[in-house]
């Protein structure tokens, strides 16, 4: 079992958080079976994490990570599935880091839950964008190349955040740091796209 005190737990709700908006389900799941099987032993304040080892929570969360699994590999019909979770992840993460860092203290709940939230939107935003430009791409194997990788990484880094408690705050920060480099590499990307569009209209005026 692991203990884990107020830094340690600081830092699994950040990678938990930033992991959400990859696979929010994955997440769920992997937290409330490590629960449920007594490998992940949280301080007796922190009660709001109890409910995801609930045989139901554990259930449901597992035919949706199955489900994002086959739907994640498919083009485009990754995209309108990350669409329709751009609610759903930043939500999930806010609770889940909400429920993780939880000492029954207003200031820590309103921080968390705003941080945990932004945390999962970044994530999520970095992931969906990326796999938008994939879609562009005429050949299916990309698309399952980078998918199948985001599982990896996605269950590796959620296994060691939770195995290594101490070093949860780095792969926190280094996720941080990839989804921030990710989402301005898109926004060149986007930028060097559409100006060949605006110098060709402004010809043409």
């Amino acid at each position: 079992m692991l203990n884990m005190g107020i830094v340690e737990l600081i830092g699994v709700a950040g990678s938990v958080s930033l992991l959400s908006g990859w696979r929010i389900y994955l997440c769920t799941f992997a937290v409330g079976l490590a629960m449920r099987t007594g490998w992940l032993n949280l301080p007796d304040h922190v009660s709001g994490l109890d409910i995801l080892a609930n045989p139901w929570v554990l259930g449901v969360s597992f035919v949706g990570l199955v489900a994002e699994f086959f739907a994640d590999k498919l083009p485009w019909l990754d995209s309108i599935w990350d669409g329709v979770h751009t609610l759903v992840r930043p939500i999930g993460g806010a609770l889940l880091a909400m429920a993780i860092v939880d000492p029954q203290d207003t200031t820590w709940q309103v921080l968390s839950l705003l941080l945990g939230g932004s945390a999962a939107l970044l994530s999520h935003s970095a992931k969906a964008g990326t796999r938008a430009v994939v879609n562009t791409s005429p050949e299916p194997v990309s698309n399952v190349l980078v998918s199948t990788g985001e599982d990896v990484a996605t269950g590796g880094l959620l296994y060691l955040a939770l195995a290594e408690p101490v070093t949860a705050g780095i792969i926190a920060l280094v996720l941080l740091a990839a989804c921030i480099t990710v989402l301005l590499i898109l926004r060149s990307f986007l930028k060097r796209l559409l100006s060949p569009k605006s110098e060709g209209v402004s010809r043409q005026e």
